[in-house]
């Protein structure tokens, strides 16, 4: 069997698109049965798979790290030259249009990822009216799928109210032996130059506004001494550089990432629009518990036994979710944050999950196949 991934989201600095083509890449390869190929516009550097090859594209004017592919035909004619037995798309743009496209010509299931909610994003930047627009763009490519997979309960349900009745639920993973505890570093406060008493906070991801940093640092400046922020990542560069703050450009190395998350005391993620919010996860298996906002996936994995979930859009709900997190018992938090990510969604239970969704469409087909070509014997 042959597998190609299609999208404009696999980049250098990516976030959890990367990480689940990747991880996706790894895991086949280790078992040696599914030929793994990935298509990407983004693709501008060495990446963590041999099997990726890059399209040609162009810079998105304001968009830091990914790139438009140049047309639908390129990529279609070149997924039609790799034969593939499957296609995933995992954006809604050309890449899109492209798998189906190519699909058809090779009479092979299409599958879509909704990795990223652009209806939402269009709305917080246009209104209400285009993304009304944007929704119903989306039905209409979405329908054409064999299967749409969504990482949230939520994401699910939003493609079911544009119509997407074959929208399936497909949580994202973690390397629980990466992402772990045992990753703590006790001298990082010393290395940032911090007092031993020090509540630091961290956050890691794109620094982009839907993220709504802003609040976030308005919060930890708000609650002033002993509190600091550490942000791990790339993006607006007009973010402020004050003494509550820390800096860290993106981390490639994902068990440096994890060492840094495993030495902070919580991950606070101010975020109400993530399709799931791998970060998080990744936090939680490092044994942090969260601060997140009540909103978009990341209220599908924090729980109050995991962390603290408090109003979106509020610089108060948060100062009060992270005081109110020192106040409970953070070594058991963490702990029921690390055996829940690691029990329910590393890459060895969700990546069964994924395949048992390729087998059913390609059983699917090959019944639908067979039964076509009974039906002429039977003429």
């Amino acid at each position: 069997m042959h597998l190609v991934d299609i999208t404009m989201f696999y980049a250098a600095e990516g976030g959890g698109v990367n990480t689940y083509l990747n991880a996706k890449a790894r895991w086949l390869a280790q078992r040696g049965l599914i030929r793994h190929t990935i298509l990407s516009s983004s693709i501008s550097a060495p990446v963590l798979s041999a099997s990726a090859l890059a399209l040609p594209s162009f810079a998105i004017p304001g968009v830091r790290g990914y790139r438009m592919p140049r047309s639908i035909g390129g990529p279609a004619r070149l997924i039609h030259t790799l034969a593939p037995d499957l296609i995933e798309a995992g954006d809604a743009c050309q890449c899109a249009w492209a798998a189906l496209r190519a699909a058809r010509r090779l009479r092979v299931p299409a599958v879509a990822f909704y990795h990223s909610d652009l209806a939402a994003l269009v709305e917080r930047r246009f209104g209400a009216h285009a993304a009304n627009v944007a929704r119903a763009y989306l039905g209409q490519l979405y329908r054409q799928f064999d299967l749409v997979l969504a990482p949230s309960e939520l994401m699910t349900r939003a493609l079911g109210a544009m119509g997407v009745a074959q929208a399936a639920h497909q949580p994202l993973g973690i390397d629980s032996w990466t992402f772990c505890p045992q990753r703590r570093d006790p001298s990082l406060r010393s290395q940032l130059q911090l007092a031993p008493n020090t509540r630091l906070l961290v956050y890691a991801g794109r620094f982009t506004p839907e993220k709504k940093l802003h609040l976030l640092i308005a919060a930890v400046r708000k609650l002033g001494k002993p509190y600091h922020l550490l942000l791990i990542g790339s993006g607006d560069d007009s973010l402020p550089r004050t003494r509550e703050l820390s800096f860290i450009p993106f981390v490639r190395d994902l068990r440096l990432l994890a060492r840094l998350l495993a030495s902070c005391d919580a991950l606070v993620h101010p975020g109400d629009c993530e399709t799931f919010g791998l970060i998080v996860l990744e936090a939680m298996a490092c044994g942090l518990p969260v601060v997140g906002a009540d909103g978009g996936g990341v209220a599908e994995l924090v729980d109050e036994d995991s962390g603290v979930l408090v109003a979106p859009d509020s610089v108060e709900a948060l100062c009060a979710g992270i005081e109110a997190l020192y106040w409970r018992d953070r070594a058991r938090l963490g702990a029921n944050a690390r055996r829940k990510a690691a029990g329910r969604y590393d890459w060895r239970h969700v990546m069964p999950q994924l395949l048992r969704h390729y087998c059913s469409l390609l059983a699917a087909r090959q019944r639908a196949q067979l039964e076509a070509h009974s039906a002429c014997l039977a003429d």
